[in-house]
């Protein structure tokens, strides 16, 4: 595999790196309101959970203000699929830049592959969390968090 097989979104806005920041670290206000951890400093694990379908536990390995943020899954469990454990020992990387009056954000799910099973069904996922729901709590103040993961 190639880097560029890494699941890789990219989205510019009008808003500051520090918003930005602020917003991929509010992992409940665009992921998910059940979200159990902290999920905004160095060394914390937290986990996500959806229904019986989806189970990860990431660990913040990189938080550097404005520009990166890196979780690494520790845990995982994904009902769907032969390979239960797909996601553990990947990494999710959120990269922000400043591009002239705008702020980058590239998200990178690196392990997460076309090659694994989940990678049809997780891509679309990540997609509508990213595009959609971080979008839009950056850009207005309020994502779509999922809200009845239990």
């Amino acid at each position: 595999m190639t880097k560029q097989d890494d699941l890789k979104i990219t989205f510019a806005v009008g808003q500051s790196p520090d918003k930005v920041f602020n917003a991929v670290n509010n992992v409940r206000g665009w992921w998910s309101a059940s979200i159990e951890g902290d999920t905004d400093k160095l060394g914390a694990e937290w986990t996500y959970r959806y229904q019986d379908v989806h189970y990860s536990k990431q660990k913040i390995t990189k938080l550097v203000p404005d520009k990166n943020i890196t979780w690494h899954v520790i845990d995982s469990h994904i009902s769907f699929v032969k390979d239960k454990e797909e996601w553990t020992g990947t990494d999710i990387v959120f990269d922000i830049t400043k591009s002239g009056d705008k702020t980058l954000l590239t998200f990178t799910h690196k392990g997460l592959v076309p090659s694994i099973a989940c990678y049809d069904k997780c891509a679309p996922a990540w997609d509508y969390y990213i595009n959609h729901s971080l979008f839009k709590l950056i850009t207005t103040g309020k994502g779509d968090p999922d809200n009845d993961d239990k």
